[in-house]
């Protein structure tokens, strides 16, 4: 048995906030939504999707708990341009709470705490080159502090949706590339030592550590959707997403998601990773569901996902999504 890929890169990618997905539509879908995704939540998923938002602006702000007590905050705006496109901002930062210092002389702890910064600020523009094909392209500034020392960062993201593909309406393609940048070093103060090399004064020197720099975490995704109609109130969408990348075994996501009128949305997804990461892979299957509201020509959209976590209590997401 052989696998392709390089599995000793499995692990060694930087920049994992990356990595932490947003939005509870398409975190209830497990990510498999990359032919489909519209609107907000396309800035992190396909920038592609969000020339297909159905209004003039958007906000969107979503919340998770994550793992260990961490939690992910995100927040969006996008804006409709006529005969431009579309632009998008976004901004996703992570609380990690209060932590312990510890060095190379004290690894129980120094009796100081540091809070880490976690900040990624984005930028999206996307367009539709026909009435069936979206385009759109990102860019992401990543910034993370941790006591003494920092390291920033620049990533690119690039995608397509071809929509009615072999002329079969509902069916879509996606294509999406995403984190694609040099790599992510740390620096400062805190890298800083003292030697014991003797200068010309008979004095210890100082010398500086110098960090390893480590890849992002590149991904390139290809999804297929389908959505058919039952009755004219209702309709089913399949979803279905091949992920290939830099830090880890190939993955498979698939989604089912039921739409109700424009009105209420339930939604269910599986991750399914290459058999050799199996046992590493700690996510399970997720659910949700959502409600969309339309007021004085203003649209409110709460949707909710659950993620199943071994070892750890399961994930909860919340959105709002407001757009007029």
């Amino acid at each position: 048995m052989a696998y392709a890929g390089r599995p000793d890169k499995a692990g060694t990618a930087g920049g994992q906030e990356l990595l932490l997905p947003i939005g509870a539509s398409s975190i209830s879908l497990s990510g498999s939504n990359i032919a489909s995704v519209s609107g907000l939540e396309s800035i992190y998923w396909n920038p592609a999707g969000l020339s297909t938002m159905n209004s003039n602006y958007g906000f969107l702000f979503s919340h998770m708990n994550y793992i260990a007590d961490i939690s992910v905050e995100y927040a969006a705006v996008a804006f409709s341009l006529p005969s431009f496109g579309s632009v998008g901002l976004s901004l996703k930062t992570l609380d990690v709470g209060e932590i312990k210092v510890t060095t190379e002389t004290n690894p129980d702890g120094t009796g100081e705490t540091t809070s880490p910064s976690f900040i990624t600020f984005g930028g999206v523009f996307s367009r539709k080159i026909t009435d069936r094909i979206s385009v759109g392209a990102g860019i992401n500034l990543l910034y993370e502090k941790m006591s003494k020392v920092s390291a920033t960062s620049i990533s690119f993201n690039m995608g397509v949706q071809y929509d009615g593909i072999g002329g079969i309406n509902g069916l879509g393609v996606g294509v999406a590339v995403k984190n694609i940048g040099p790599q992510i070093k740390f620096d400062g103060n805190g890298l800083f030592r003292d030697a014991s090399i003797k200068d010309a004064t008979g004095k210890n020197s100082i010398v500086k550590i110098e960090s390893a720099g480590s890849d992002l975490p590149s991904i390139i995704e290809v999804g297929l959707s389908y959505k058919f109609q039952i009755a004219a109130i209702t309709n089913w969408q399949l979803h279905s997403t091949f992920q290939n990348n830099n830090y880890s075994a190939d993955n498979y996501n698939f989604g089912l998601s039921f739409n109700y009128q424009e009105h209420f949305f339930f939604r269910i997804g599986l991750s399914v990773p290459a058999e050799i990461a199996r046992e590493l892979n700690i996510f399970g299957s997720t659910y949700g569901f959502g409600l969309k509201h339309t007021v004085g020509g203003y649209k409110i959209e709460l949707d909710y996902a659950y993620r199943i976590v071994r070892f750890f209590n399961g994930n909860h997401v919340f959105s709002i999504i407001f757009e007029g």
